[in-house]
């Protein structure tokens, strides 16, 4: 495996990155997540949620709503 990230939408990982350290509302394909963006990598982001992190890969994400 190569070292290389593909990176499947830019303009998703810009906005995101954006939004880092804020409270925010993510849809994915499974349901939906509130809290804050605590990291952006070009396949992932993490929300912690009630102390908690959870992992959304970001191809799955449908929207993204800041709070």
């Amino acid at each position: 495996m190569s070292g290389n990230w593909k990176l499947s939408d830019p303009y998703v990982f810009e906005s995101l990155k954006g939004l880092l350290n804020r409270s925010i509302a993510v849809q994915t394909v499974r349901g939906s997540v509130c809290g804050e963006l605590k990291t952006v990598m070009p396949d992932h982001i993490v929300i912690h949620m009630g102390g908690s992190p959870f992992f959304v890969r970001t191809e799955q994400i449908i929207w993204i709503q800041p709070l």
